[in-house]
């Protein structure tokens, strides 16, 4: 595999530095070492509606959870206590993903996109604008295989290591985040996103919105959410109008009602 070699943009694990947090398991610390500077980004067009930086809780130490992360609250430091994170799967997408980030430009609310290793080949720019416009982002393996953790320990590693080998490529972040795809997880995953230095990532809230349950659905169900929560929408594998139309609503509702989106 061409462009960086993986293990200059594996992230290092400071060993010994262990914690628990509330109903939680053990606690390791891993910082983020990348050898190489990260690549120029692309300015969008759209810079002067580009969300403002999230508050900032994430930029100290980063803990990561023997276990997928499903609130905020599992994060350290911690979120602002009206925080909820909109997490945004299996993109990019040619048509959707445009359509979600000019969205999310025009509430100015932050995001954490799941990227998928094979689309992120096939559209490089679109993973460039997800970034230049201040969005996190996440690896959710190359080909989203639901079955990831019944796959050989070889072929977890090569799902996982390449998307965030190709999404490091493609915008010089690696990814801090990483989610199995439909929340499949076993030790083996979990190990490996964390060799990788990611810490694995769930949901609170989720309308199922890949399923195409209907506008009203989508809009209810998130609608429910509560400060700390992780909230799930998808940009990729299919038409997401509903999606678009239900965060329309959604967003402006919650925020509204004090809560602040932030990315993880």
């Amino acid at each position: 595999m061409g462009g960086l070699d993986r293990r200059q943009v594996l992230l290092t694990a400071a060993a010994g530095t262990l914690g628990l947090l509330a109903g939680g398991g053990p606690v390791i610390v891993r910082a983020v070492q990348p050898d190489t500077k990260p690549a120029k980004r692309r300015a969008h067009t759209a810079a002067a509606h580009r969300p403002p930086p999230d508050p900032g809780y994430a930029h100290g130490p980063i803990q990561a959870l023997q276990r997928p992360v499903h609130g905020l609250k599992d994060l350290s430091p911690p979120a602002p206590a009206t925080a909820v994170a909109l997490t945004i799967d299996d993109g990019p997408h040619p048509t959707w993903t445009p359509k979600m980030l000019d969205l999310l430009a025009e509430f100015k609310v932050p995001a954490t996109f799941s990227l998928i290793g094979e689309q992120v080949i096939e559209t490089p720019q679109l993973v460039k604008r997800i970034v230049a416009a201040g969005h996190q982002v996440s690896d959710h393996t190359m080909t989203h295989p639901l079955n990831l953790p019944g796959m050989g320990s070889d072929k977890i590693r090569q799902e996982i290591g390449e998307a965030h080998d190709r999404i490091a490529q493609a915008t010089g972040v690696a990814p801090k985040f990483f989610r199995s795809p439909g929340g499949a997880w076993s030790t083996q995953v979990l190990d490996t996103a964390a060799e990788h230095g990611m810490i694995n990532i769930d949901w609170a809230v989720d309308p199922r919105d890949w399923a195409r349950p209907g506008t009203s659905h989508i809009t209810e169900t998130m609608l429910a959410a509560k400060p700390g929560d992780i909230l799930l929408c998808h940009d990729g594998g299919g038409d997401r109008s509903e999606t678009i139309e239900a965060l329309r609503t959604v967003i402006p509702a919650l925020q509204q009602r004090g809560l602040t989106f932030v990315a993880l």
